[in-house]
Formats: structure tokens, sequence, C-alpha cells
């Protein structure tokens, strides 16, 4: 049963959500809005740049020094940053006592497709040359940044580039053409995300196909991807696109892990401390990297900094 919490939140969330904005203004209200976020103690961060893209390490006291988690953000391709998600990338540092590594990835329009993924994959390489093994590296992202894991390991796949230990997605965005059937039977119950956010998805897809397997990686072939965790809530308007990319991975021998949250919404982990449900959610992504991670060993390179 959904806390009374979450009940609360949803009520805020319906009431103050409003996609009818400028661009200009929906960035500048998420910026406002990550800086009401608390950070979790004991989470040191540090700027740095990892390779052509600016990044924030988020560094638990005592995570080690051999793993790392790439993490990519969520805002529709549109908006977003290391501030919006550096509560979220925090917590999941913390809870799975592994440094984390958040991009800012370039945003559409003024740089559609490619261009956050080839950012992804320069932050990538940059970890590997910093020393770390693939094994000890984990892709994670939520929404837009979802769907970018997903393109970002099937390009690593394609270049016959090692790929890392596992991969998180938040619920991920993954089918930029907008053909899931819970767009239509979840549109009245996601008090978070509503087709005008959606319809934000023109400016990074431009003038390609939405059915692009980098851009909606849904249509990718998904086989030789790493362990996959899919968190999604049972009421959110892309619901279909984690039950279905699930669905694909499996039949493509991926070993795939799929979780809906009871009477949850869009990336509802953002929303931990305030609802016990994002809490949980993050201690079972902290327990399923335990799960499958790789003995510690001492770091074979120096971590570069600003």
């Amino acid at each position: 049963m959904p806390s009374i919490r979450s009940h609360i939140w949803r009520a805020v969330l319906k009431s103050s959500t409003n996609w009818n904005l400028s661009l200009d203004a929906l960035r500048a209200k998420t910026e406002k809005s990550a800086r009401m976020a608390t950070m979790p103690k004991g989470v040191v961060v540090t700027p740095v740049q990892a390779g052509r893209v600016r990044a924030e390490w988020l560094e638990p006291a005592r995570a080690p020094r051999d793993k790392a988690m790439l993490y990519l953000h969520g805002g529709g391709y549109v908006m977003g940053s290391c501030a919006t998600h550096r509560a979220l990338a925090a917590r999941l540092a913390k809870a799975c006592d592994v440094r984390v590594l958040v991009i800012d990835y370039r945003l559409a329009p003024e740089h559609p497709h490619p261009a956050a993924l080839e950012d992804s994959l320069d932050a990538y390489q940059w970890l590997m040359n910093q020393g770390f093994a693939p094994a000890d590296l984990i892709v994670a992202g939520d929404s837009a940044g979802g769907g970018l894991v997903l393109s970002t390991l099937v390009s690593l796949r394609d270049a016959g580039a090692p790929l890392p230990a596992m991969a998180i997605c938040l619920s991920p965005w993954t089918d930029l053409a907008g053909t899931g059937e819970s767009l239509t039977t979840k549109a009245k119950l996601d008090p978070w995300v509503t087709a005008d956010a959606l319809a934000l998805g023109a400016h990074y897809i431009g003038g390609n196909d939405p059915r692009h397997p980098l851009i909606s990686p849904l249509y990718a072939d998904l086989h030789g991807l790493p362990a996959t965790l899919i968190h999604v809530g049972s009421d959110e308007i892309l619901l279909s696109d984690s039950t279905r990319l699930a669905e694909r991975a499996k039949a493509a021998g991926v070993d795939v892990t799929l979780k809906i949250w009871d009477r949850m919404w869009h990336v509802f982990h953002c929303f931990a401390p305030l609802i016990p449900e994002a809490d949980h959610a993050i201690a079972d992504i902290a327990g399923y990297v335990r799960s499958r991670s790789s003995p510690t060993r001492p770091p074979t390179a120096p971590i570069e900094t600003l």
C-alpha cells in the first residue's frame, strides 16, 4: 500500500507541474527545484573534466577507489545537469558504496542527437583511461538518461569496446516514437510526466527517425548487453517503455531484472528521503549492485580533477 507521504507528494506534483512553459523557463525551474534537495551526509562533490565533458565526482568517504558508476541524468534530453541530479546520485553513491561520476552532457535543441550519446561514450572512455576496469564500472541513468544508458551500451558493443559490469535504468525513456500503450492508459495517473513533457523529445530527435535504435533503444538489437536492472512505477506514463524493454532484452538473452513499484510515478527515486518508497528503491538498487560487484582491487591510475 502506498505511503501517506507518497499520497501527499503525488498531490503536490499534480497541482504544481506545468510543462507549457518556454524551454528556458523549464530549465530554470528545474535548476531552482534542485537547490531545495537535501544532500546525504558524507558525500564529497568534486568537479572534474571527463575528457571533453564537464562532470562531478560524488564520493562517499569509504567507497573503494577502483569502482565507479557513470550516471546519466534525465530531463528529456533538453534540461537537467549535474546539479539537478546531484542529490539522487549522491544517495546512490552512498547506498551502493561506489563513487559516482555525473556528467553534464550537451542538451538539445542546441545539440540534438547524437551529442548526448557522444558525451556519454567520451566519459566512459575517460573512466577506462583513468584505470578503471570495465568489470568495475556501472552505467546508470533515469528517464532520458536511462535510454541513454542503453544507447551507450549498444554503441560500445557495436564498436567492440569492453562493456561495464551492469546497467541500471530508472524509468527509462526507450521509445521516443511514442508507441507504448501506457501513454494512453496511464496518462491520468502519472502526476509528473505528461504528453506535453514527452513532446520535448522532438528537439533531441531532430531530423532523424524517432525509431533510430540509438535514439529509441527499444528498437535496438540488445544481445550481448550486461546485466540490467530496470525500475519503473506502475502509474507512470512511460511504463510500457520499461515493460517492453525488459521483454525484448530477455528475448535477446540479457540478464534483466524488472521491478515495478506499486502506485509510483516517473523517477520517484528523486523524492528520497521524502517518501519511503524512494528510500526502499535506492536500497534495492544497492542490493543489486552488491550482488554483482567484483572484489575490490587497488586503483591503477590517479583520478584527474579540475
